[in-house]
């Protein structure tokens, strides 16, 4: 069973009955024109949590009835250190316009480590992501413990602005579409397999 879960792209069409036809046509469609009104666009943002402790925090602000953007979609990992640069690569092929991971504090760690291991893997494909002309305020790494309720709330107020003023994922790509934008470890494995004489150009 795979750890990441696709975000759906497209919206749901409810139907609504003409008074005056009797017949069927979309929610939203305008009489006049014959076409459906621009809806304001929304970000979608895919949040990485670790579970002993952002997650936690995520529950506590519910509970403490905090309001925040609901662009944010929450994924419960058992730690930071587990969120493969793939998974983030995945987000942005289907659909999501920014992604946060949040682990423990340094030093916090249920797994003493694991979000060591984390910070240094997100870093480095953060560079590879700017490298490849992607803004790199859409890739954010924040430690949220279990009792900073108001610290996740903040976080994903400030994350959601950020991505509003950015607009869509495709206006960072212009030349690049996402699905080219190649995986770190199949990069690795093709210089690795790449003669010595051939490896400058990779």
């Amino acid at each position: 069973m795979n750890a990441f879960t696709s975000i759906p792209t497209q919206p749901i069409l409810n139907t609504i009955e003409s008074t005056e036809d009797e017949k069927l046509v979309p929610a939203g469609v305008s009489d006049e024109a014959g076409k459906a009104p621009t809806e304001e666009w929304q970000p979608k943002i895919l949040a990485f949590c670790c579970n002993w402790c952002t997650y936690a925090g995520a529950d506590l602000a519910g509970l403490n009835r905090m309001e925040y953007p609901a662009d944010v979609r929450l994924l419960r990992v058992p730690c930071s250190g587990r969120v493969n640069p793939q998974y983030v690569l995945k987000a942005y092929q289907d659909g999501c316009d920014g992604v946060l991971v949040c682990g423990c504090h340094p030093g916090d760690c249920h797994y003493s480590t694991g979000n060591y291991f984390a910070k240094r893997r997100m870093l480095i494909y953060k560079r590879l992501l700017e490298y490849l002309g992607l803004e790199p305020d859409r890739f954010i790494i924040r430690w949220i413990s279990g009792s900073e309720a108001g610290k996740f709330r903040d976080t994903v107020i400030e994350v959601a602005d950020r991505i509003r003023e950015l607009g869509p994922l495709s206006n960072d790509l212009p030349n690049l579409l996402v699905e080219e934008i190649p995986h770190p470890i199949a990069a690795k494995f093709e210089w690795l397999a790449t003669p010595m004489s051939g490896r400058e150009d990779l």
